[in-house]
Parts: structure tokens; sequence; C-alpha cells
């Protein structure tokens, strides 16, 4: 297997499965394989039918492979622990129906953390007890979908939650059994952090089980931590910029996976708001499509 190239809903501002701003889920996946792509991502668990057969023949129509899922949920929340472990279940049943190997965990956005993101140093820190519950959830949940699903689970940081900079991440995967939970790497997301991704993925790379490809404007990224602005109105600003534009190295993370034989999917990222008049999500995955394949993925 070689590296293959999707994309996922996000780039079209699929974020909640409810949210009414949402583009038509066929819409999507007609327009993910004109830009390109031979592979989606699920998105929110109930964007897409749950009906196994009715996404199947969908899917086939456009030719297009599910890749995984995403999990984006209040870990962090010990009172939303149903919910979490609702969209987990309905997740994994989802991705083993279609024979999609990642699933993909996210601690959600927090009030206490949404301030701060994109600055370590003044992020609130869980204690003990707090922290060891959580982790707990996600090794819970971790251990779930490889043991009882057979998929591939990785943790994927993300701004404003309390999995977001890199020493969190790190203490993580320490504490969580390597055979459960692996990394889903997000380059735009580390970068959004403060921190640097060709780095961290030339020390841990051997435990990226997947790609998530994003790209950070730095002079969006600069005003919205200094200014302390909510992630999805910093998406609104553009801080997700197409590939190539920004301040990750793509040509760098390339030579990485192919220099560590990573096989498999990299999905691309583009977190947007649909409703805003200058959205045009098809363009720019076609252009992130076309970057990828000035660099050498195919």
């Amino acid at each position: 297997m070689t590296i293959r190239i999707g994309n996922a809903p996000c780039s079209w501002g699929v974020e909640f499965a409810d949210d009414p701003r949402n583009p038509g889920w066929r819409d999507v996946l007609r327009e993910n394989a004109q830009a390109g792509y031979k592979g989606i991502e699920l998105g929110p668990v109930g964007f897409m039918p749950e009906d196994p057969a009715i996404l199947a023949d969908a899917l086939a129509e456009h030719e297009l492979e599910l890749i995984g899922g995403v999990v984006f949920r209040a870990f962090h929340d010990p009172a939303l622990w149903d919910d979490v472990l609702d969209a987990s279940v309905r997740t994994c049943r989802a991705l083993a129906a279609h024979g999609a190997q990642h699933l993909v965990l996210i601690d959600s956005i927090s009030p206490r953390r949404a301030p701060t993101a994109g600055r370590a140093d003044a992020a609130e820190q869980m204690g003990k007890a707090e922290w060891i519950a959580f982790r707990d959830r996600i090794a819970h949940v971790a251990k779930m979908g490889a043991e009882e699903y057979g998929l591939t689970v990785g943790m994927h940081a993300h701004a404003a939650g309390f999995i977001d900079f890199e020493p969190e991440l790190i203490r993580l995967l320490d504490e969580v059994d390597e055979k459960h939970l692996k990394i889903c790497f997000d380059t735009g997301h580390h970068s959004y952090a403060g921190f640097d991704p060709v780095a961290f993925m030339e020390r841990f790379i051997d435990r990226i089980s997947y790609m998530h490809f994003k790209d950070i404007n730095p002079a969006v990224k600069a005003d919205v931590i200094a200014k302390g602005t909510d992630f999805y109105d910093a998406c609104g600003q553009g801080i997700f910029c197409n590939l190539g534009d920004g301040d990750v190295d793509f040509a760098r993370v390339r030579e990485i996976l192919i220099e560590n034989g990573f096989e498999g999917w990299c999905t691309v990222e583009q977190d947007c708001d649909p409703t805003l008049p200058d959205t045009d999500a098809v363009g720019d995955a076609a252009i992130n499509r076309a970057f990828l394949q000035s660099i050498g993925f195919t």
C-alpha cells in the first residue's frame, strides 16, 4: 500500500451532525470526488446515513472509500460521558460496517480552555484526579475501538480542548497502552498550539498511525492567539488556509513519511465556516489536492 490522500466533511464546514448550515451529505461526497479524492471520512456520526446499505451505495456511486471517523466529544466532562460513549459506539459500528480503519478521538472544546488556545503557558491544567479520570475515559474508548471493532485508534490534539499542547499529548501516550492508542497527527493543530509539527513527527513517527493535513496562516494565528479569539471565529477568519500557503513544511512532512515507510491514508482537513460568502469548499479541496500532487503525493 502507498500513501493515499483523502478529505473530510469538516472541509465543507461540517463540525456537528445537526448544524442547519451543513451542506447535504450527498453533495459532500460528490464534490469530494470531483476534487480528485478517492477517500473521505465519516464526519460527525449522524451526518451521513447510519444505514450501511444507503451509505455504501453512495460511496460506490462516487468511487469513494470510507477512511475513518472522528469522535469529537467532551471527554473532559464526566457529566457528558453517556454522550461520548454513545457517539463512540455509533462511530465504531459505522466504520466497521464499511471496512474503514481509523477511529480518531478528540477532546472537544472546553470553555475552560477556549480563551487560551495556542497559549500553553496560560492554559488551565487539570488536577491529578481529574486528569486520571479524563485519561481513563479516553483509554476506555480506545480499548473498545481496538479490541471490539478491530480499528486503529488515534488521539488527535485539538485547539481549546484538554489535549491541545504537545506535552499533554505526550503524557497521554505515555499513560495509555500503545496497542490501544496511537496518534492521528494534525499538522495544523500542532502549529496552532505553538509547537513544531515537523520536529514532533521526527520524534514520534513510530506511533503515528494516521495523518490530518492542515495548514495555518501565521498572521491570523498570531492575531487570534493575541486576542483569545474563539476557535470557530478563528476558522471564519481563515486561520486554516490552503495547503502550502501557511507555516507547515509539507515537503518535509512527506519526506518523513516516506523515510519511515508510512502507508495508508493522509486526510486533508480545512475547517471552515460554510455560510461565509467567500467559502469555496470544493475549490479549496481541488487546490489542496493539486498542491499535494505538486510535492510528490500521488
